[in-house]
């Protein structure tokens, strides 16, 4: 697997697949997998609704007719030859057209058929083959013909994934040559394994997901290399978790009378059963010296942060710092707000009441022994408000650090760090989150990571495999449900409505939200925006002057300051209005975000830096522009932006776009369960996406594995994976399995290998 190609199918063609495919290995070959199977029987299931215009298309089809003319070329010169034919598959008719290719028409004559690749195309609502490449299938008994290329098919022709440089037939030729001289592997997966779980030998394996005898021989060799990828993506998960305990935790037992206790004391709510369910989970696994190393997710409203709060003050008590690292400075501001708004006193050690707000009733110099401080720690501070910050993280001063990767810095060093708290852990990679746990030192600290969007059992599985779960699974009392609607931007009548709802809100004394994808002005680009021009005529979310229809040419998305002009010079005429976004400096950024807080701003135009965390009771309606430019767990995180307080409150999402865009938003807009949004989101997104870098801190290397569809395979693998560590840490008596590791997740994902 492992011997270079050109040593299986020579170095020309090796160069080739090196170049267009980046394949390099037998193995990189034989792991590049069919996308479907064709027999001969298979020319008409082809569905012309199912093709779109600009696709890449390999496919099997029949001649139907074929000619060929000489025609001079315009202004005199060479003659060209043009070949056109009429080509089948199924219901689906082309044509085709090949230039300077005399040889086509005797080549491949009428009823001959061939493999056809090219990019789809239209003219005159009849489907065409651009650039198109082909090549003869042979039935076996052909006459030689110095200019004829045809290749015999297998009973059962796998189609591969392929390029406008390199075809299907092209690969299934490089896969044969390299199956005939192909000496099978040594198989990495112990024989009592694949015996336990039905799994075939990989050589076998490896032959028949290429050339299988019958469809019905290529389904257990998809399963064993599904499989594979399930064990190797499980030994890295589980072997991390192992490494994490390699160095205990420091004890933190809950006090009885200590700061964790007043605070409960003051709680101006009952907390909820799942809420003390939690607590108690994680008070008993901080009281020990095994690191605790949880998930813990809940829908967008369920209380984690309490939750969180609840577990860092139990730590602060044992004489121990907490951080709380949040993925934005505007959620790190918020959250340091939140903290200290719920702690009151308990969280001024030493300070002046008064300092943060007058919602507390006086108090003189807060000397309690309970109370602790709370520190923000972030890039943007200024250069004595840092020092500072360090200075009373470093000696201790600072029971609770909140702060965002600036936290992370080797420079920044704690006296006794306990417990960390990741928020938003999708927006993290997981070496991110590993570092401040992989200082040097005695003990490690507990690591809490929490999500604000549920994710499905398989995702949790896949990828966060290394970590126990909590869920909070209900609301607090008193909440109640946001009414969401899908609004067609392009009905002027529609969009006057929504902007009649917000200043009705105002005008009742509530707040609003209205979010763009973009920050406009042309400014530098910013992480949270999607990028674009100014918006079209039809003013915010209105009609780009097209019809809306999905695949249309769109207009660049609508813009955050560029909307805010619109809506204050017309609908929302005489309301405060507000724009904040990631390009503000963090002191504007959080002069806003407070005078928002305080009642001060009516409506809050903003990109998506508002999407978690931020925390107003009052606010009761959002607007999200350009909705289907935003993912789902993102539009149903936006959505829990209101509904924070007593009062009912509603979402409109607001999209240009007919079709499935819009069937798209009403689905969401009828879903409320953030589980069940989470299903809906795994059922429309790319997996790429779900298993990418941001939410799993390593390359996306699965090609067979599905979270949605091997939820068996991952739990049976998991299951494997805890066995063979526990009796073999690093694999060293299973060499072959380390190899299968490194070749799922990378070296980097396999380094647990070289730490245990």
């Amino acid at each position: 697997m492992d011997s270079p190609l050109a040593e299986a199918i020579g170095g020309r063609s090796a160069s080739v697949l090196g170049k267009h495919l980046d394949m390099h290995t037998v193995g990189d070959l034989l792991r590049h997998l069919p996308r479907r199977y064709e027999t001969m029987n298979d020319l008409d299931k082809v569905d012309p609704r199912d093709l779109t215009v600009g696709d890449q298309v390999n496919m099997i089809a029949e001649v139907r007719s074929a000619r060929g003319e000489r025609k001079f070329r315009r202004g005199g010169g060479k003659q060209l030859h043009i070949t056109t034919m009429t080509v089948a598959a199924g219901a689906l008719e082309l044509s085709v057209t090949f230039f300077n290719q005399p040889w086509r028409v005797r080549t491949m004559p009428v009823g001959s058929r061939a493999f056809f690749a090219g990019k789809l195309e239209k003219f005159r609502d009849r489907w065409q083959l651009g650039s198109p490449r082909a090549m003869r299938i042979s039935t076996g008994d052909d006459e030689s013909d110095p200019d004829d290329e045809s290749i015999k098919l297998p009973p059962v022709t796998p189609i591969y994934p392929a390029t406008k440089d390199v075809q299907t037939w092209e690969l299934l030729a490089a896969v044969r040559q390299t199956l005939d001289v192909f000496d099978d592997p040594i198989d990495p997966v112990p024989a009592e394994v694949r015996e336990r779980h039905g799994l075939i030998d990989l050589g076998r394996a490896l032959r028949d997901i290429h050339l299988p005898a019958t469809l019905e021989a290529a389904r257990p060799a998809m399963r064993r290399l599904t499989w594979d990828e399930a064990l190797g993506l499980q030994l890295a998960l589980q072997g991390e978790r192992l490494n994490a305990a390699t160095r205990p935790a420091p004890a933190c037992p809950r006090a009885e009378d200590g700061l964790a206790a007043a605070f409960d004391a003051r709680l101006p709510f009952e907390l909820t059963a799942g809420q003390r369910r939690v607590g108690d989970e994680l008070a008993a696994a901080l009281a020990g010296t095994t690191p605790l190393n949880r998930l813990l997710q809940g829908d967008v409203g369920s209380g984690k942060t309490v939750v969180a709060l609840r577990a860092m003050l139990q730590v602060v008590d044992a004489g121990r710092q907490a951080v709380l690292l949040a993925p934005t400075e505007v959620l790190a501001a918020q959250h340091a707000r939140s903290l200290r708004a719920m702690l009151g006193p308990l969280g001024r050690a030493g300070e002046p009441a008064g300092l943060f707000g007058d919602d507390d009733e006086p108090v003189e110099l807060d000397t309690s022994e309970q109370a602790t401080r709370i520190v923000l720690l972030t890039g943007s501070l200024a250069a004595k408000e840092r020092r500072q910050a360090l200075l009373e993280v470093q000696s201790g001063t600072a029971g609770i650090v909140v702060g965002t990767h600036a936290v992370i810095q080797e420079k920044v060093g704690f006296a006794d760090l306990g417990l960390l708290v990741v928020d938003e852990q999708h927006r993290f990679g997981v070496r991110q989150r590993d570092e401040l746990r992989s200082r040097p030192g005695e003990t490690a600290p507990h690591l809490l990571v929490m999500t604000a969007t549920p994710i499905p059992r398989t995702v949790a599985l896949t990828v966060y495999g290394d970590l126990e779960n909590s869920v909070l699974d209900e609301l607090p009392a008193g909440r109640k449900p946001i009414e969401t609607h899908a609004v067609p931007g392009g009905r002027p009548k529609w969009l006057a409505r929504v902007w009649e709802r917000v200043r009705e809100e105002v005008d009742a004394g509530h707040q609003a939200y209205v979010v763009c994808p973009r920050i406009g002005d042309d400014g530098p680009p910013s992480d949270e925006e999607e990028g674009g021009g100014p918006g079209g005529p039809g003013g915010p979310g209105g009609s780009h002057g097209s019809d809306g229809s999905d695949g249309e040419e769109r207009r660049p998305p609508l813009a955050a300051l560029e909307v805010a002009e619109l809506l204050a010079a017309g609908p929302l005429a005489g309301l405060r209005l507000e724009v904040l976004h990631g390009r503000l400096p963090a002191e504007e950024k959080d002069d806003v975000m407070r005078r928002f807080s305080a009642g001060d701003v009516d409506v809050l135009v903003s990109t998506t830096v508002i999407e978690v965390g931020v925390d107003v009771p009052n606010a009761t309606v959002i607007v999200v522009l350009d909705a289907e430019r935003f993912g789902v767990s993102q539009l149903h995180q936006l959505r829990g932006r209101v509904g924070r307080g007593d009062t009912a409150s509603s979402c409109f999402l607001v999209s240009d776009l007919e079709g499935p865009s819009m069937e798209r938003l009403q689905r969401i807009a009828e879903i409320t369960d953030g589980f069940a949004m989470a299903d809906l989101d795994l059922e429309l997104r790319n997996e790429g996406d779900v298993l990418g870098t941001e939410q799993a801190g390593r390359r996306r290397t699965l090609r067979f594995l599905s979270v949605r569809r091997h939820l068996e395979e991952i739990t049976e693998a998991r299951e494997v994976a805890r066995t063979l560590l526990a009796e073999d840490p690093t694999l060293a008596h299973h060499p072959r399995l380390a190899g299968l590791v490194r070749g799922v997740v990378g070296d980097e994902g396999a380094s647990f290998l070289d730490k245990l």
